[in-house]
């Protein structure tokens, strides 16, 4: 579960329009390549945990739930199928020592032969249940992380960091205000002082030859 709501998460804040991002500075000039200046700015850091703000909104309740009840009939015949297993296993251990070979040998058949079609049964609708969820909270979880990114930047916040994940979770920052990104001013300042020059342009490919139109025929 935990896995799939961090793929969801990754889907919802990807989805977030640029357009919730904090603009540059009216006049700032475009520059190829580049970012606007960065800027120093108090910090003002929201946390959230998006995981679980995502499963605990009505859409996100209502969308586990259709999951589950749409899966209910598979639960309801691999838990029927586990008994008959279980049943047949009691069966093989409560025979006696004197029980026939074959009498033996037909339980332990049919016990093996229900204990593989229970595995292969148990992890198909384990796969395709993961792949609904995902796909159902993924769904939510893009709306969720678009009212995020509004709710923070219509509150003055600059940062915007996950406290609810894991291990899984690569990155625990979800969004932040693009006018304090120094990674070109670095990059622009290493290279100052650095004094290697940049690498020339790449020379433009030389066109081909247009094929000649008329004249007479090449011989073969």
């Amino acid at each position: 579960m935990n896995r799939i709501l961090v793929l969801a998460m990754a889907a919802g804040l990807a989805s977030v329009p640029l357009a919730a991002q904090t603009a540059p500075a009216a006049g700032a000039p475009a520059v190829a390549g580049a970012t606007s200046v960065p800027q120093a700015i108090p910090a003002k850091v929201a946390v959230i945990a998006f995981e679980q703000a995502v499963v605990a909104t009505n859409e996100g309740q209502r969308s586990v739930a259709d999951v589950q009840k749409k899966y209910e009939p598979q639960k309801t015949r691999i838990d029927a199928l586990a008994a008959e297993v279980d049943s047949l296993k009691k069966q093989i251990q409560a025979l006696p020592a004197n029980a026939p070979d074959d009498q033996r040998a037909a339980l332990i058949k049919s016990a093996d032969a229900k204990d593989k079609q229970l595995s292969r049964d148990a992890e198909d609708a384990s796969n395709s249940y993961n792949n609904d969820l995902q796909e159902a909270i993924g769904k939510v979880a893009q709306k969720v992380g678009t009212a995020a990114v509004k709710y923070v930047n219509e509150n003055g916040f600059t940062l915007l960091v996950n406290v609810g994940g894991n291990q899984q979770t690569p990155n625990p920052v979800l969004w932040f205000n693009q006018s304090t990104d120094v990674t070109q001013a670095v990059i622009n300042a290493y290279n100052t002082t650095s004094g290697v020059a940049a690498p020339p342009p790449s020379a433009p490919s030389a066109s081909r030859p247009r094929p000649a139109t008329g004249g007479t025929t090449p011989r073969k």
